[in-house]
């Protein structure tokens, strides 16, 4: 019988602690709602909870769900955004280093400015008339902050 080196017996250790922990906390996280379209995964972290109530109460409630505003429509831009805002999201809440309160990213806000326009294009057409993209004058949020969810007031 060949003796394994002690070696590989601890680097078989390592690995396995580590995919013992990385499943526990995928587990705990329930990182398994992240796949859904459904918006109680979005409240899974408690900070997220007052987003959700006002959610709840607003008038996109009927109409959209959060990763309709905040998820590009195309296929593979929504898995690709899908995929960094949940690594940032689990970094974030599991390090505790995350903006309080929460701000959206600058390449968050461009998606969920294209799906303002993208679904209120007919209401939106004449206001939008000659800025870009880029023109900050054009943001829907800037009059519009509280339409999905935020402070009531």
């Amino acid at each position: 019988m060949r003796r394994i080196p002690r070696s590989h017996v601890l680097i078989g250790a390592v690995i396995g602690a580590a995919l013992g922990l990385g499943a526990f906390t995928f587990h705990y996280a329930e990182g398994f709602s992240y796949f859904s379209t459904d918006p109680v995964a979005c409240k899974n972290c408690h900070v997220m909870n007052e987003q959700f109530d006002s959610w709840l109460k607003g008038p996109h409630h009927a109409h959209a769900k959060c990763v309709d505003c905040h998820l590009p429509h195309e296929l593979v831009p929504k898995y690709v955004a899908k995929a960094e805002n949940g690594y940032h999201h689990s970094k974030g809440f599991t390090l505790q280093d995350y903006h309080e309160p929460i701000r959206i990213k600058g390449r968050n806000a461009a998606i969920l400015q294209a799906n303002c326009v993208h679904c209120h294009e007919d209401f939106v057409h004449d206001i939008l008339k000659g800025s870009s993209q880029a023109d900050e004058t054009a943001r829907c949020v800037h009059c519009h902050r509280n339409v999905g969810h935020g402070a009531r007031g």
